[in-house]
């Protein structure tokens, strides 16, 4: 009952986030990697197995002569050169550039992608999340169709939608808030992808609550509906926090020994999971109640 009696706290507390989250989005924009704006992906790697210049100083000669390239380590000695120039594989001018600045690495593989292509990705990404939005409140009012109580099934979903919103805004505004301040954060497809397993595993946990709403207003006699929310929650709440551990736990493990290619989709997940958790426990359920109240003062 402690978390539903004390939701105006979790709501100011969410509302400081989401705020944070959305003034980064729009003051910092987003840095959007060659998936989304078009350009090149270049792997290059030493020639031979153990070279005598450090990794430090090859991405500082490159970061100097590629300008306008974000340079990234990749394996043990090789980089990954993001350009938005579009670049040939079979063109040796960036190779012959490459040698002339730094004659101990060669290309392995060049991945380009148009601008045409880039925009068309750009817009099916946001049309994918737009779409899982929309089919998770119709799924979400169908299930709780049937349910007794004050609250008809479409503010379910409606409050779902609230938490899930707080779930992805987040992790935009810290990607955004950190390529600001540091640089070199990315919104690419691996970040999308992260933002779509963060929508269906923030679900889940809202829907793990619900449901237990549901069977409660069903099988518990002599309670208010807040009463009950507080109760289901309290069932739910040692469930929900060691799933998310456990994840997040898994998460960072590839964070800090995978490959770095990996690096930012498992960040975007542990903080979206993180916010997930919390957004289920702690938004979803309260906002419940909330309406509840709304539906008795009409």
């Amino acid at each position: 009952m402690f978390i539903v009696k004390n939701r105006i706290a979790f709501y100011i507390l969410s509302a400081i986030l989401i705020c944070t989250s959305i003034f980064a989005y729009f003051n910092y924009g987003l840095n959007y990697g060659i998936d989304f704006t078009g350009g090149s992906s270049i792997e290059i790697q030493p020639i031979a197995t153990s070279t005598s210049i450090t990794q430090d100083v090859a991405k500082k000669v490159l970061d100097q002569n590629f300008t306008g390239a974000v340079v990234r380590p990749y394996g043990t000695a090789g980089f990954i050169i993001k350009t938005k120039e579009v670049i040939d594989a079979k063109d040796t001018t960036f190779a012959n550039k490459l040698a002339s600045v730094l004659p101990t690495h060669k290309i392995e593989r060049v991945d380009t992608i148009g601008p045409t292509l880039g925009a068309e990705l750009k817009q099916k990404s946001v049309t994918s999340i737009i779409l899982v939005l929309i089919a998770i409140v119709l799924f979400i009012t169908f299930a709780f169709r049937q349910v007794s109580g004050t609250v008809p099934s479409w503010k379910y979903g409606a409050a779902a939608i609230v938490a899930l919103f707080h779930d992805v805004i987040i992790p935009v505004g810290f990607f955004s808030a950190m390529n600001h301040f540091t640089g070199g954060y990315e919104i690419d497809a691996l970040f999308i992808t992260a933002l779509l397993v963060v929508l269906g595993f923030s679900i889940h946990d809202t829907i793990v609550v619900f449901d237990r709403v549901r069977e409660n207003l069903r099988v518990v006699k002599g309670k208010s509906f807040e009463e009950i929310v507080g109760i289901s929650v309290s069932e739910t709440f040692i469930r929900s926090i060691n799933t998310s551990v456990t994840t997040i736990l898994a998460l960072i493990a590839v964070y800090v020994w995978g490959p770095d290619t990996t690096h930012h989709f498992a960040l975007a997940l542990i903080i979206g999971i993180a916010a997930g958790t919390y957004s289920s426990i702690f938004i979803g359920s309260n906002l419940l109640v909330t309406m509840a109240g709304w539906g008795k003062s009409k």
